[in-house]
């Protein structure tokens, strides 16, 4: 049975995270940046995060992302919850749907994660 990942909390990221160019990230750090990443290593959920976060509202519906990356629902809901496990997007149920939100605080840590020293 294949064991579950802890979610990602943005202030896991926030607290622990220095530019991995400013010397040696802990094991620890280094674990979690590499959890994040590869939830981004999939071009489709990046797409998804795009969509989500050019949506008017800053959120989008389940059901308003699978046109757009031609996948089923279950694929899509599946490729979101491993966004939502990173960290990298939060959902809320709203009767049968789900709509996500891009964490945009844990983004800009990621990209700050990766920042020269310095600058």
């Amino acid at each position: 049975m294949a064991s579950s990942l802890p979610v990602i909390q943005p202030a896991d990221l926030v607290a622990c995270c220095s530019p991995v160019t400013g010397g040696v990230v802990a094991d620890e750090t280094a674990e979690l940046l590499a959890r994040m990443f590869k939830a981004l290593g999939d071009p489709t959920r990046v797409k998804l995060l795009s969509l989500i976060a050019a949506s008017p509202d800053g959120e989008a519906c389940v059901c308003d992302l699978t046109a757009p990356v031609g996948l089923s629902q279950p694929t899509v809901s599946h490729h979101m919850r491993l966004l939502v496990e990173a960290g990298l997007a939060s959902r809320e149920q709203r009767g049968r749907w789900a709509y996500y939100r891009v964490a945009p605080d844990v983004l800009r840590s990621l990209a700050a994660a990766l920042a020269p020293a310095g600058g």
